[in-house]
C-alpha cells in the first residue's frame, strides 16, 4: 500500500518543484546503501524539536562532506518515512552551536589530552569527540498545495511535530536550494538580482554548493514600498539600479511602469569611469530622460529649473533658506525671508475685488527678482492671468493721490503712465519704497478705512527692493540665478507625461541644497499622487504603475513626524491603491517614520553597526529576528539580507554588480 501511495503522490505532483525532494531523497538513499558518505548531503539527526526551534546532532565527517555548515545556512528536515503523505520538508536555519548532554565530559577529555600533551587520539576517542549539536530556527514547511498538487506552497509553521528520532536532517543540494530561494517567487516578470550567500566568508571547501541564483519578481515592487538599509558604500545604490533595471527589462514590451529617480549624487544619470560604473541612463538611453540643474558633459539632459516668477510661494522660501545658509543675517534680509507669499494659482481663483493686495505682494517680489537680474518672460506672466484685465498688466493700482505725492517728493516730477512692464513696475515701487521710508506718517499712506496701506510683509519687500544706502538689496540674490529659468514650470507636466508613457525619468540633483532637493521631491510627489488619484477616480489606471526612488529618505519623512496626511504618509497608506510604488534608501531604520516602516513590504539590508538599529528593524519586521548579529558583523559590499513579498523568510545573498545590457525590443 505504501508503494501504491507513493505512486499516486508521484503522479499527483508531477511537474511540481517539490519533485526535487523526491529525487534528492532517492539519491541520498542510493549513496547510503553504497556507503558513499563523501557524496551524501546528510548532516545528522534531531535531538530536540519544537514548533519554533530545533536542536540537531551532527558529526565532523558529515559537515566536511557538505563543505561545512555556517551560521545562517539552510537545512532541511524530513521524516524517515513519509508514508502516503505528499512530499514535504521542514526548512531550518542554523543559528549557532549548542551544548550536548555530553559537553562536560568532552571538555574534560580535551583538558586531559592537552595537559598530557598526547600527540594523537585513538580511533575510539576520535569517534566520540567529533559529534556536536547545532541550534536551528524552524522557518516553516514546503509542500504541494492540496488544492492544486502542481503548485508549490510554503507555510510559516509546521502541521505536526512528532518524536525527534523520526527525522533526518540534510544540507540541500543545488536543486533544493533553488526551490528554497526561488520556489515561491511569483513566476511573472522574474529577474535575477544576485546569488545565494549564507556567510560572509568566501573560503570554499569540498562539497560546497555553487552560487545559486536569487530571483525577484517585478510584481512584488509595483505599487509596493521597498526599503534599503545599510551603511554608505556597501551597495544600496547598486541594488536600486538593479531594481530599476529589472523594471525596465520586465516592461520593455508594454512600458507599463514609469519610474522617477531623485538622484541626489548624480550616479544614476551619469557614468563614473573612475569606478567603472555605468549609469541607468547610459544603459537605457532610449527609455530614460534626465533633468538636471547643471548640464554635465557627456550626459544629454533637459534643464531642471524653478520659475521664481510663477512659483512664488515656494521660491521665496527657497531663497530665504539659501540666504540663511550663506549667513546673510541682516535684519532687512531676515524680514524678507520671513515673508509668505500667496501662490499664483491661489490668486487666480479669488474674486476680482479681493485680488489687488495679494497681486501687489507678488508684483513687489517680481520687482525684486527683476532688479536682481532674474530673466522673465513678460508675455507668459501676462498669460497666467493674475494681473489686471486692462491693458496695463503690471499696474499695482495705487491711487492717484499716492502716486502724485510720491513722485513729487522723490523725483520732483509728475507720475508717468501706469506701469506696463517689469522695468516700469520696478521703477514705480522704488519710488514708493523711498517715499514710505522718508515720510512713513503721510496721510496718503493710509487707506480710506484708516488702516496702513502697506502691511508688514509689504514693508519687508519694499525695504529689500530699495534699501537705504550701504545695503546691497536684491543684488545678493544673483548667486541663485542658476536655479531659475523663465520657461520652467512646464517640466512638471512633461515628467508626468513621460511617466504615463513608461519612461524612466532621472532628476540629477547633485549640485542642489537639501532645500532644493526637498522642494522638487515634494512638488513632484504631490503632482504624481494627484495625477494617479485622478486616474483612479476615472477608472483609468489599468495596468500602469509609477515607481518612485528616494535616497537619504530620512530627510523627507523623519521618524518623529506626526503629520500622517502628507504626501509620503499617503504613499505608504494609499500608494498601492493608486498604483504608486516607492523605493527608499537610508542608513538607519530608526530614522524612518514608523508608519511608513509598518507599511513596507520589501527589505534589502546591508551592514548596520548599531544594535539599536537591528532591534528597530526586527521590531518592525519579525522575519529579521534571529539574524541581527549577522547583520552587525558582515561588511562586504553587496552582501544583503533580502525579504520581498514573495519570500516568507530572509534570503542572504550577494547582489550582482549593475551592468549595462544591450537593448533588445525597446
Amino acid at each position: 500500500m505504501t508503494t501504491l501511495g507513493n505512486l499516486i503522490n508521484t503522479a499527483a505532483t508531477q511537474g511540481n518543484p517539490i519533485d526535487a525532494l523526491r529525487a534528492f531523497l532517492e539519491k541520498e538513499d542510493s549513496h547510503e546503501k553504497a556507503k558513499q558518505i563523501d557524496k551524501m548531503r546528510f548532516v545528522g539527526y534531531v535531538l530536540d524539536l519544537g514548533y519554533d526551534a530545533a536542536k540537531i546532532i551532527t558529526s565532523d565527517p558529515y559537515k566536511l562532506a557538505v563543505g561545512g555548515i555556517p551560521r545562517g545556512s539552510f537545512l532541511i528536515m524530513t521524516p524517515f518515512s513519509a508514508g502516503n503523505a505528499p512530499p514535504h520538508f521542514t526548512l531550518l536555519r542554523v543559528t549557532g552551536v549548542s551544548p550536548t548532554p555530553l559537553s562536560n565530559q568532552v571538555q574534560q577529555t580535551y583538558f586531559e589530552l592537552h595537559k598530557k600533551s598526547m600527540p594523537e587520539l585513538d580511533v575510539w576517542t576520535q569517534s566520540e569527540l567529533q559529534w556536536g549539536a547545532l541550534d536551528c530556527d524552524v522557518l516553516g514547511m514546503f509542500y504541494a498545495d492540496p488544492a492544486n498538487m502542481q503548485r508549490l506552497t510554503f507555510s510559516g509553521d509546521v502541521n505536526n511535530v512528532v518524536s525527534a528520532h523520526r527525522y533526518k536532517v540534510y544540507s540541500p543540494d543545488d536543486a533544493l536550494l533553488k526551490l528554497i530561494v526561488n520556489g515561491t517567487v511569483k513566476p511573472e516578470q522574474q529577474y535575477e538580482i544576485g546569488t545565494l550567500r549564507t556567510m560572509e566568508c568566501g573560503l570554499s571547501s569540498a562539497g560546497s554548493v555553487p552560487g545559486i541564483p536569487v530571483r525577484i519578481s517585478v510584481r512584488d515592487f509595483k505599487g509596493c514600498r521597498t526599503a534599503m538599509f545599510g551603511k554608505t558604500r556597501l551597495g544600496k545604490s547598486n541594488i536600486v539600479k538593479l531594481i530599476a533595471q529589472g523594471v525596465l527589462e520586465a516592461t520593455k514590451e508594454d512600458n507599463s511602469v514609469g519610474q522617477l529617480i531623485f538622484d541626489i549624487n548624480g550616479e544614476y544619470a551619469n557614468d563614473n569611469p573612475q569606478d567603472g560604473n555605468k549609469s541607468i541612463r547610459s544603459a537605457y538611453e532610449q527609455r530614460c530622460q534626465v533633468y538636471a540643474l547643471t548640464n554635465r558633459p557627456g550626459t544629454p539632459s533637459r534643464p531642471l529649473r524653478l520659475n521664481f516668477y510663477e512659483q512664488t510661494e515656494s521660491s521665496i522660501e527657497i531663497l530665504a533658506s539659501m540666504l540663511q545658509q550663506d549667513n546673510r543675517a541682516s535684519d532687512y534680509i531676515r524680514s524678507f525671508g520671513n515673508v509668505r507669499l500667496p501662490s499664483v494659482d491661489a490668486i487666480a481663483g479669488l474674486p476680482d475685488g479681493e485680488k489687488t493686495r495679494p497681486i501687489r505682494k507678488i508684483q513687489m517680489f517680481w520687482a525684486i527678482l527683476h532688479k536682481a537680474g532674474f530673466d522673465a518672460d513678460e508675455q507668459r506672466l501676462r498669460d497666467r492671468g493674475i494681473t489686471s484685465r486692462n491693458a496695463k498688466h503690471f499696474d499695482p493700482h495705487f491711487n492717484q493721490a499716492l502716486r502724485q505725492a510720491a513722485y513729487t517728493a522723490v523725483r520732483n516730477a509728475q507720475p508717468p503712465t501706469a506701469p506696463n512692464s517689469l522695468d516700469a513696475l520696478k521703477a514705480e515701487l522704488e519710488v514708493l519704497a523711498q517715499f514710505r521710508r522718508d515720510d512713513p506718517n503721510n496721510a496718503v499712506l493710509t487707506s480710506s478705512s484708516g488702516k496702513s496701506l502697506f502691511d508688514p510683509d509689504d514693508v519687508a519687500l519694499l525695504d529689500f527692493l530699495s534699501p537705504p544706502p550701504g545695503r546691497t538689496g536684491p543684488a545678493i540674490l544673483r548667486a541663485y540665478k542658476p536655479f531659475h529659468s523663465p520657461q520652467a514650470g512646464d517640466f512638471v507636466v512633461d515628467i508626468v507625461t513621460l511617466l504615463d508613457h513608461g519612461k524612466t525619468v532621472i532628476l540629477d540633483l547633485g549640485n542642489a541644497t537639501d532645500e532644493i532637493r526637498r522642494y522638487f521631491s515634494d512638488m513632484l510627489s504631490k503632482e504624481i499622487f494627484g495625477h494617479q488619484e485622478k486616474k483612479f477616480v476615472s477608472n483609468a489606471l489599468a495596468n500602469h504603475y509609477v515607481q518612485l526612488y528616494f535616497e537619504e529618505a530620512h530627510n523627507l519623512f523623519p521618524p518623529d513626524s506626526k503629520d500622517l496626511t502628507g504626501v509620503y504618509a499617503r504613499f505608504a497608506k494609499e500608494g498601492a491603491k493608486f498604483h504608486i510604488g516607492m523605493v527608499y534608501s537610508t542608513q538607519s531604520p530608526s530614522t524612518i517614520n514608523r508608519e511608513l516602516l509598518a507599511q513596507t513590504e520589501n527589505f534589502f539590508v546591508g551592514h548596520l553597526s548599531s544594535q539599536d538599529e537591528t532591534k528597530a528593524l526586527s521590531r518592525v519586521q519579525i522575519a529579521f529576528a534571529g539574524i541581527e548579529d549577522d547583520i552587525l558583523r558582515a561588511k562586504t559590499p553587496g552582501y544583503m539580507r533580502m525579504l520581498t513579498s514573495s519570500h516568507r523568510f530572509v534570503i542572504p545573498m550577494q547582489a550582482h554588480k549593475f551592468e549595462a545590457v544591450a537593448q533588445k525590443g525597446v
